[in-house]
């Protein structure tokens, strides 16, 4: 797996800073965000250091794929049941901040403070 020792994902990939972790495997880490936006809201992140969307490769199909199967199943794990929403910002002018691919999932009761 490659990483960047500089970025912020990878350095909570590898535990050296904390997240409060709603799941994870050999290939993905799900963990809330700092700055929620809703009363559920979590980030999964490739553990594969990919900048962004742009950078994805065929060889990535398998891993977003097992991203977005899993934001059902932990969405209902935990308590969000009347809908939700996925969001992968891309590069700076896509509102991307993190430059290590990640996708948002966003519930719960609204009305959420952003989206």
């Amino acid at each position: 797996m490659s990483h960047d020792p500089n970025c912020l994902f990878c350095k909570i990939i590898q535990g050296q800073i904390p997240s409060k972790k709603v799941y994870e495997d050999d290939d993905i880490l799900a963990f809330h965000d700092i700055h929620p936006w809703a009363p559920v809201h979590f980030l999964l992140i490739p553990k594969r250091h990919i900048t962004s969307m742009a950078e994805l490769q065929p060889s990535d199909a398998a891993v977003m794929g097992q991203m977005a199967v899993l934001v059902p199943r932990l969405m209902k794990e935990l308590g969000v049941t009347n809908g939700f929403r996925t969001v992968i910002n891309t590069g700076a002018d896509g509102g991307q901040e993190v430059f290590h691919l990640h996708m948002h999932a966003i519930g719960g009761p609204r009305p959420w403070l952003k989206g």
